[in-house]
């Protein structure tokens, strides 16, 4: 690819955005098993690189509702194209987000903090945040699933449960009836929220641990892996231990 400016790498992406199957499959040098057309999926673009933006790109792909057509990341201070999908600086997705209304963005930030960052700093609407559920979880129709939040698999989200925005339901949790996840929490692998629970946002339950029916988590909560939580937490505590005590109290600004 040779470009010269900003202006350049926008339009030639805008492009290949508009691509059909044919055309994006040929570019990629690659091409689907079963031949399907992706002229029908979404555009996505994955802001994080990291561990967690690799598996949330795994689930997206097994979800075969979007295509990816690029990840931004602040490790990407040049433009490139690997294999069909583009790797560019957080600071472009904006512009290519208003370049076509089809295309959606999904923050795929382990840190809640950071997350809750990224949010701010990209100010896109909430309609402009794909939501992502993997095909091997399990989501009641009667539970609400929030812009930009992801459901991997094995998860479980029962009758009546609530989740915020740019939540993360890691693989195997159990978010059950009634229970109210705040926006950019993250419920670890194989954490259990009993029935009406509410984890404040922010709250991060740790792989593992347990929440009994009715508690309520703070903002920003820390609870360590493993842990029994038993009564309600303050905002800002991390609590650890069978039943959880709580062994720091931080300020909650993220």
């Amino acid at each position: 690819m040779s470009v010269h400016s900003d202006v350049d790498i926008i339009g030639y992406i805008r492009q290949r955005m508009a691509m059909d199957e044919s055309q994006l499959l040929s570019a990629a040098a690659g091409s689907n098993a079963d031949g399907r057309s992706s002229s029908r999926l979404a555009p996505l673009i994955i802001v994080g690189d990291g561990g967690h933006g690799r598996v949330v790109a795994d689930n997206v792909r097994a979800l075969e509702s979007f295509r990816i057509i690029a990840v931004a990341d602040d490790r990407f201070t040049n433009i490139a194209c690997r294999d069909g999908v583009f790797h560019v600086h957080p600071g472009m997705v904006r512009e290519l987000v208003e370049a076509d209304h089809n295309t959606k963005v999904l923050i795929a930030i382990g840190d809640n903090r950071i997350r809750s960052s990224m949010v701010q700093r990209l100010g896109l609407p909430p309609e402009r945040y794909a939501s992502i559920v993997h095909p091997a979880a399990c989501v009641s129709k009667h539970a609400y699933i929030g812009p930009g939040s992801v459901v991997m698999a094995g998860a479980v989200v029962n009758h009546g449960a609530c989740i915020g925005a740019h939540v993360i339901i890691n693989s195997g949790a159990v978010v059950e009836h009634d229970a109210e996840v705040g926006w950019f929490a993250h419920i670890s692998p194989n954490s259990t929220l009993a029935g009406n629970v509410a984890a404040g946002e922010g709250a991060h339950i740790g792989i593992g641990a347990s929440v009994i029916p009715s508690v309520r988590i703070g903002a920003w909560c820390v609870v360590g892996a493993g842990a029994a939580v038993i009564r309600d937490l303050p905002a800002g505590a991390t609590a650890v231990g069978v039943p959880a005590k709580v062994i720091k109290q931080r300020d909650i600004i993220p």
